[in-house]
């Protein structure tokens, strides 16, 4: 039954909880920019940007920055220091789901893919990296890429903002041994097409809903990380006949009471800044944020973002690096990326959890990496104390659990499939 108790195993353990986490300090520190605990995640990317291409970076004249405006710079974005555990750069708040994702922002859309991929670390099986992709299904217009294996209940899992179905690469195979596991590219990220359209989270919520009754046309288990699990939890409310069940491993998502503050804020709209403000600011984002993408395009700078956000630093391998990377090649790639960063971040304050949460009715399992700098395990704790069907997992990992953890994950999700979500008795959906 779908109880409260925190599950054991060998592999977790509950106990060892960090009272603070520095992981990103030396990263920050670089560029003398502190990001604390935030609603401005936008802020903290820009941050996060300056450091990907001042690093051992010459600069030309025409961009270089003088010593006086480096320091006003590091004045103006420096906050005061904070002892509390920083709050996830990945939440939905008034700037928007996760900013960051895997590492940062606009992570799937970065650079040329570097060297063959290097052989798994892990002990069990892995995904097989194909260049091409595996599977298409086309989605009002547009191409989205799967991957299927397995069979029996189905599994759908959704990849975390900026990264791809080769994300689940050691989840994927062991759980396929018992059920039938489908993991697909959200829209505009990974193997699936670059669209240019106003991205929105129920962009993506429609998407897997589509994708549920069209491809896999039977009840199923909805698995989600970072921003792919707040669009798990939006699936299962949005089609609550289908959805048996729902785990998030660290996933996005802040309750309404941690965003009125902004909402109201953002309520106190000035003609001045609504004609003249805001349009003076989309020029110097374009600007600012085309720069940047380019300069992260670096595979060099990819590996050492992803190092610097694994607990496990020795899981960012070239496997990883290439399913990141190799999304960019696709001419639109950087267009996306200044949209997701812009128009999708600064406008997601009426998704909340509790939002969600108070509609939904299936099992919630949460799956949750204690050693997270993003999304800490106090939100875990309050969606466990929301949501009385739901059971809590600590894990000895950060964002990514799935990844740095896999043997860990794999045997949590699968104890909790075999107690809770049983097969479905009705019959297979009728196609739409």
């Amino acid at each position: 039954h779908a109880s409260s108790s925190i599950h054991k195993n060998p592999y977790l353990n509950a106990n060892t909880m960090p009272s603070s986490f520095n992981t990103g300090a030396s990263f920050f520190d670089a560029t003398n920019l502190h990001v604390p605990a935030t609603n401005t995640p936008q802020l903290a990317w820009f941050a996060i940007s300056l450091r990907l291409f001042s690093a051992n970076q010459p600069m030309s004249a025409s961009c270089a920055v003088t010593p006086s405006v480096r320091t006003e710079l590091s004045r103006r974005l420096t906050f005061p220091a904070q002892t509390r555990r920083p709050r996830n750069k990945c939440e939905i708040s008034r700037r928007g789901f996760a900013v960051r994702g895997i590492v940062a922002s606009g992570v799937s859309v970065m650079g040329s893919p570097p060297s063959a991929a290097s052989q798994p670390i892990q002990g069990g099986e892995r995904l097989a990296f194909k260049p091409e992709g595996y599977n298409f299904w086309e989605w009002r217009g547009h191409k989205i890429h799967y991957v299927v294996q397995g069979e029996g209940l189905p599994l759908v899992l959704i990849h975390g903002f900026g990264a791809s179905v080769f994300h689940w690469r050691y989840n994927i195979p062991e759980l396929a041994k018992k059920y039938k596991v489908y993991a697909l590219d959200l829209l505009g990220f990974g193997w699936s097409d670059k669209a240019l359209i106003e991205y929105d989270a129920m962009v993506w919520t429609d998407q897997v809903i589509d994708f549920i009754k069209e491809v896999v046309k039977e009840p199923t288990v909805v698995v989600g990380n970072s921003l792919g699990g707040f669009t798990a939890l939006s699936v299962a409310v949005g089609l609550p006949e289908q959805v048996t069940g729902v785990a998030l491993l660290n996933s996005a998502g802040q309750f309404a009471s941690e965003s009125s503050k902004k909402q109201e804020e953002e309520a106190e709209e000035t003609v001045l800044t609504k004609f003249v403000v805001k349009p003076l600011k989309e020029v110097f984002q374009r600007v600012v944020l085309g720069f940047l993408f380019w300069q992260a395009k670096q595979p060099s700078r990819i590996e050492s973002v992803l190092k610097s956000v694994y607990i496990n630093a020795a899981n960012v391998d070239d496997y990883l690096v290439e399913s990141i990377s190799k999304p960019a090649t696709d001419p639109n790639a950087g267009e996306v990326y200044y949209r997701l960063m812009t128009r999708f971040l600064t406008n997601q304050s009426r998704y909340t959890l509790d939002s969600v949460l108070s509609k939904m009715t299936c099992p919630l399992l949460l799956l949750w990496g204690d050693l997270d700098p993003w999304v800490g395990p106090a939100k875990a704790e309050k969606i466990k104390a929301f949501y009385s069907k739901s059971s809590l997992v600590h894990l000895q990992a950060g964002h990514c659990p799935h990844d740095e953890v896999p043997e860990a994950v794999n045997i949590a999700l699968l104890d909790w499939l075999s107690n809770v979500v049983t097969e479905p008795s009705s019959p297979e959906l009728s196609e739409v």
